[in-house]
């Protein structure tokens, strides 16, 4: 884009908007939880929709003026439904975490017990990190996987549940490359008189692709993102029964913030519109396709792949055996250097602090929305063993990024 009124205004925001706009288009996406939405998308979210306030939601508003604010809530959450099979949809919430802060302001009190996923292990901050309003708010035990295999420990689980007595159980992780096995895990909610919420803001794009199974009409309530695997931009989602819904709606407005962003919300019913065509799920099996192979690419260069592989669209390596010296922080700044952008992150039995820790997280939604087949993404897993391998010989570096530089000129992000 060429940010002509922008710059017109404030050409310090359009210089950064244009290099951010060239930083996309010249490196490679590999953070799991980032992607690249449609020019179509992009457009509904630039729309005059953002000057509209709608508190309350369609043929309920606060406002006049909303009857344009209604049809395109009304076409995300129908399209949502079709998407997931899900009873009742609220595409208000502006994030994930807004969407689970919904879920534990409809169901729980203060003081109420959460059993989740410990963070290093794959968890994520809105499940009870004592930094995050959820670790504050409610009393917090954390289960984890087992340590010699990276898979979930579900009886562990089911014995903390028992021992615990949980209000709630949350599933649905933000670094754990496996599928998920729901109905095992609602087994152990019901054993123990629990709701379950069921995370999916990393896999909303597989679930709705048939590509992982699904947790809707298993869980309670089943939270997502809208901008990872889903390609609708960014935002959150919270999907329930209609014995739920009421609550549900309550607690994301008025309980947990104001006004929706009607302009993001544009952006969510254009992106599920594009998930609902034939290739989307083409699309979704390519994810996980060039993930494995990303995953057989580092096993055989000798990274320690946690779990020994992936069922999703992420990859977490253990860089403790292969790179014992090398943090995580320092192998994300030479990839980033070198044009290749994913990020460091914890592994199971964590030894380092969380801000520079032992491993590397790598995701493929955005190479395959680019183009990237098993081949090219067997490719840049050798690129990126060579970086990580070299990550103090700049001219390996720069070899590296000739050759990404490459690789983005055949797989242009926009054209």
């Amino acid at each position: 884009m060429d940010y002509e009124q922008v710059r017109a205004v404030d050409s310090a925001v359009a210089d950064a908007l244009a290099g951010e706009d060239t930083r996309q288009e010249e490196t490679l996406a590999m953070i799991a939880s980032e992607n690249h939405v449609s020019k179509a998308v992009l457009e509904a979210q630039g729309s005059a929709l953002t000057n509209k306030y709608a508190e309350g939601y369609p043929g309920k508003r606060y406002y006049a003026g909303c009857e344009y604010a209604d049809e395109v809530e009304q076409l995300a959450i129908d399209r949502a439904k079709e998407l997931w099979g899900a009873e009742h949809v609220n595409v208000q919430p502006h994030s994930g975490t807004q969407a689970n802060q919904a879920v534990y302001f409809a169901t729980l009190d203060p003081g109420d017990k959460i059993l989740s996923l410990d963070l290093t292990h794959g968890g994520h901050l809105s499940h009870g990190h004592p930094a995050n309003f959820v670790g504050q708010f409610y009393e917090v035990e954390q289960y984890e996987v087992d340590p010699e295999t990276g898979y979930l420990d579900y009886d562990g689980l089911a014995e903390m549940a028992d021992e615990f007595d949980p209000d709630m159980i949350v599933s649905g992780y933000s670094a754990y490359p496996r599928e998920v096995e729901w109905e095992r895990i609602q087994d152990v909610a019901d054993d123990v008189g629990a709701y379950h919420l069921a995370d999916i803001a990393h896999i909303t794009g597989l679930v709705a692709a048939g590509v992982h199974q699904s947790p809707v009409g298993v869980t309670d309530f089943v939270t997502g993102s809208t901008h990872k695997t889903i390609r609708a931009g960014r935002g959150g989602i919270v999907m329930t029964s209609e014995e739920h819904a009421d609550d549900i709606d309550n607690a994301v407005f008025p309980g947990g913030q104001g006004g929706p962003l009607m302009h993001n919300i544009a952006g969510k019913a254009v992106g599920f519109k594009e998930a609902l065509q034939p290739d989307f799920e083409e699309y979704a099996q390519q994810v996980v396709d060039n993930a494995d192979v990303l995953a057989e690419t580092f096993a055989d260069h000798g990274f320690e792949v946690v779990s020994g592989g992936t069922d999703t669209h992420l990859v977490l390596v253990d860089l403790r055996e292969s790179h014992p010296d090398l943090p995580g922080g320092e192998a994300e700044d030479a990839l980033a250097e070198a044009g290749i952008v994913l990020n460091a992150n914890t592994v199971p039995g964590e030894t380092r602090s969380p801000f520079n820790p032992s491993g590397i997280r790598a995701g493929t939604p955005g190479l395959t929305t680019r183009g990237f087949d098993e081949e090219a993404t067997a490719e840049v897993g050798e690129l990126i063993y060579r970086v990580v391998d070299n990550h103090d010989d700049q001219r390996v570096i720069d070899e590296v990024s000739e050759r990404i530089d490459e690789l983005c000129a055949a797989y242009p992000l926009y054209e």
